[in-house]
């Protein structure tokens, strides 16, 4: 069972700005793959959203689409994730889970 941690204010080591975007994807993981929805994403890390998230220290694998507006480009810039899973909350029923972002690689 995944064990809930909820965040002490806010983390005085961030040095990422976060940007609030909702985007789904799809989370590889050992033990499978699971759908999520994205909150907000910085270069160092994502929050997100779904029914069943990974363990706390769980290696995680994703691709994302980041919107051309966004990024500043004429198409979609895909991004391909490897990262894990720091903590887990529930705010107003709705599991949470933030991840960091360990190495990344521009998809075309």
């Amino acid at each position: 069972m995944a064990q809930w941690q909820m965040p002490n204010g806010e983390n005085p080591v961030r040095t990422a700005v976060r940007f609030p975007m909702r985007l789904p994807i799809r989370i590889q993981t050992e033990q499978g793959e699971l759908e999520a929805m994205t909150e907000n994403i910085s270069a160092n890390g994502l929050l997100f959203v779904s029914d069943h998230l990974p363990r706390v220290d769980s290696r995680i694998e994703f691709t994302i689409a980041m919107p051309a507006a966004v990024m500043g480009t004429t198409n979609d810039v895909t991004i391909h994730c490897i990262g894990r899973v720091v903590r887990h909350y529930l705010q107003n029923g709705t599991k949470k889970a933030a991840a960091v972002i360990d190495e990344y690689s521009l998809k075309a």
